[in-house]
């Protein structure tokens, strides 16, 4: 989906410089740009606008950009939202923390306008709203004692309902599409985070293990050296 000037776009950031920047760049691209100083106040502003993307900083006092998106991934109007941290904070821990916590990218501070409108434009392409309709004809998958349901981004195993982070359900999504297959890291790289989004090496392994904390240590399988597969 192209982005279009229709796109609401959160911003969370304490420091009011930050804000002014992100925001000067972004409206006068005409997006739809609102913004929150700390955590709290963006988990408030984001159940109300329902925005399409948020951009988070790492570092704020009160609840931190990790807890912050952890906390926006258990709210189910926001399943669809894409999040992406924008932060001084390159290290590979805090990068792996990010995506644990359920974000779709992470963008190292300083950035050129260019780039950032860029990286902006690239994610918003990626947004799949609810009316979007599906390219399988069944709503649900179920695969042994897990059943996938992707209208409601929720998966029921064991008659006990599972609401996972987007790329958590998009992954077990794409694993069940051929259960019992090898998909390669690459295969699952392009189909889960597309080709507009750089993510670590480790991205996959952050996401199947906690994956297997809330489905089960013995449904996903690794075949070293390859990938991934979901057992039958």
């Amino acid at each position: 989906m192209a982005y279009n000037n229709t796109h609401k776009i959160l911003l969370v950031d304490d420091e009011p410089d930050i804000l002014e920047f992100l925001g000067y760049n972004l409206t006068k691209e005409g997006f739809d740009v609102h913004t929150a100083t700390n955590g709290k106040e963006a988990l408030d502003k984001a159940r109300e606008i329902q925005p399409h993307l948020i951009i988070l900083d790492v570092m704020m006092p009160e609840m931190d950009g990790i807890e912050t998106c952890d906390e926006l991934r258990k709210i189910p109007q926001l399943q669809n939202t894409i999040i992406t941290f924008l932060s001084a904070r390159g290290e590979d821990y805090t990068q792996l923390a990010g995506f644990d916590a359920g974000a779709d990218d992470f963008i190292t501070k300083p950035v050129k306008p260019k780039i950032l409108v860029s990286k902006v434009k690239a994610l918003l392409k990626r947004y799949k709203p609810d009316g979007e309709p599906e390219k399988e004809k069944s709503s649900s998958i179920t695969v042994g004692s897990i059943t996938i349901d992707k209208e409601r981004y929720v998966v029921m195993k064991d008659g006990k309902e599972i609401v996972l982070p987007r790329k958590e359900f998009e992954l077990l999504l794409y694993l069940a599409s051929k259960p019992g297959k090898v998909f390669q890291r690459d295969d699952i790289y392009t189909n889960v985070w597309g080709n507009e989004v750089i993510v670590g090496d480790r991205t996959i392994d952050v996401h199947v293990r906690k994956l297997r904390e809330k489905i089960g240590q013995d449904l996903i399988k690794t075949v070293k050296g390859v990938g991934y597969k979901l057992e039958i």
